[in-house]
């Protein structure tokens, strides 16, 4: 899978919610109200994650999630993280 280009991943930074580059990936924080609704949140990710075969890099204390995604085969950012940071924002909004 080939890296997108810098004009390619800010077009598509401009349609995910609230996500921003950072080196060779793309981040976001999730705030919960409590850690049972973060660590359900991070199931439902890991089931889309699966299914994409494209897991993120993230971190859990209490009620805040932090994800960064790349696809490390590629050596930057692909489409696979696009589409997964899709599908974690719509899981996000339910």
């Amino acid at each position: 899978m080939q890296t997108l280009q810098k004009t390619e991943i800010e077009a598509a930074l401009n349609e995910l919610d609230q996500w921003s580059q950072d080196g060779n990936f793309i981040k976001r924080s999730f705030t919960f109200e409590n850690f049972k609704e973060a660590f359900t949140f991070m199931s439902r990710v890991a089931f889309e994650a699966e299914e994409l075969t494209h897991h993120p890099n993230w971190d859990n204390v209490y009620n805040k999630v932090n994800i960064s995604l790349n696809t490390h085969d590629a050596g930057g950012i692909t489409q696979k993280d696009i589409d997964l940071a899709a599908r974690i924002d719509a899981i996000a909004k339910s």
